[in-house]
Order: C-alpha cells, then sequence, then structure tokens
C-alpha cells in the first residue's frame, strides 16, 4: 500500500462527511430562496453540478495541474 493509499484510508470518512455537509448546505439554501421548494429536483441538481465539478477536478489531474502542488 503506498503512503496516498494509507493517508486515503484515514481519511476517507472525513472526505465523505466534508462531501455531505457541501450538498446539505446547498439543499439548505434551495429551501431558503424557493419558496416550497421541489426537494428531489433540488438535490438532483446540486447533485449533478458537483458531479460536474469533480469531472473538471478529474481532468485538471489528468493534465497535470496539480502535479506540483
Amino acid at each position: 500500500m503506498t503512503p496516498q493509499e494509507k493517508e486515503l484510508e484515514m481519511m476517507k470518512g472525513e472526505i465523505e462527511k466534508e462531501i455531505r455537509a457541501i450538498f446539505k448546505a446547498n439543499m439548505k439554501i434551495f429551501d431558503w430562496d424557493i419558496p416550497e421548494n421541489d426537494d428531489r429536483k433540488s438535490a438532483e441538481l446540486i447533485a449533478q453540478t458537483m458531479q460536474e465539478a469533480l469531472d473538471t477536478l478529474k481532468a485538471e489531474i489528468a493534465d497535470g495541474k496539480y502535479d506540483n502542488y
């Protein structure tokens, strides 16, 4: 196991917790800003936007943007 894999093993739960916190924070904002909000639609849109951001991040990693971070 590489040092990076060991570190990830220790941090995996925290990373997942932080992602859920970002999602839930945005769900609250949608509820505050949109009267009679459709929570399922909001959740789908937020998750889609988060996925797009992850896809962009993956492309940046593949392009070497974080090789010397």
